[in-house]
């Protein structure tokens, strides 16, 4: 489907009439001018209507412009997403206006961040995401959009998430693989607690070796 070009944009009657005529055109002629504006061969799977899409939004990107770089980097950040797992749902933090100021506390003090059309501001410096800004002020990786409050932290944590388990979880593994050494038959658990007890009388040990 065309779009119309940007508002400081005249359409150009050129690029307008030959989207008119992608409507009427067959299949064959699609993938002929596929071919030329992509310079490769159109996908085996495009039918008529994908094809036209195609041929269409390239002409006018060409004409008026691709995307801006705030939508290119949305789309970015989902495909990164969507590789990261697929058939999940896609995540993305909440967009915001430029000018809005983000306010951090980190160890006492106050970090404000200005959002700009294309960026960040934080301390006379322009950064192309918020992470960067994230890591200079506590010195470790951390989720940008996380550090600042744009996505929900992680239950009972405010610590970056590290490539491992962490300390809690590490405890418990030991806890339950210790208790898992205890475990077997119920005669053997007994007799080792009565020779256990025995040693403990014969040497006076009130607590046992």
């Amino acid at each position: 489907m065309p779009v119309q070009p940007s508002s400081n944009k005249q359409a150009d009657p050129v690029v307008e009439a030959e989207l008119g005529r992608l409507a009427a055109m067959p299949i064959a002629q699609l993938r002929a001018r596929y071919r030329e504006v992509f310079r490769s061969d159109p996908p085996k799977a495009f039918g008529p209507d994908l094809l036209r899409r195609s041929i269409a939004h390239r002409i006018q990107e060409k004409a008026y412009g691709g995307l801006s770089h705030s939508a290119q980097r949305l789309l970015d950040q989902m495909m990164k997403a969507y590789a990261a797992k697929p058939g999940g749902k896609i995540v993305l933090a909440r967009r915001i206006k430029p000018g809005s100021v983000l306010v951090r506390e980190w160890k006492g003090k106050s970090h404000r961040v200005t959002v700009l059309a294309e960026g960040f501001a934080y301390e006379g410096k322009t950064f192309g995401n918020l992470s960067e800004i994230a890591v200079l002020i506590t010195g470790t990786r951390w989720n940008g959009p996380r550090f600042f409050g744009l996505r929900s932290k992680a239950p009972e944590s405010d610590e970056p998430v590290g490539p491992g388990r962490s300390d809690g979880a590490n405890r418990n593994a030991e806890a339950a693989s210790a208790r898992s050494g205890h475990l077997g038959d119920g005669s053997d658990y007994r007799k080792r607690n009565a020779a256990s007890t025995a040693k403990s009388v014969s040497t006076g040990d009130p607590h046992g070796s």
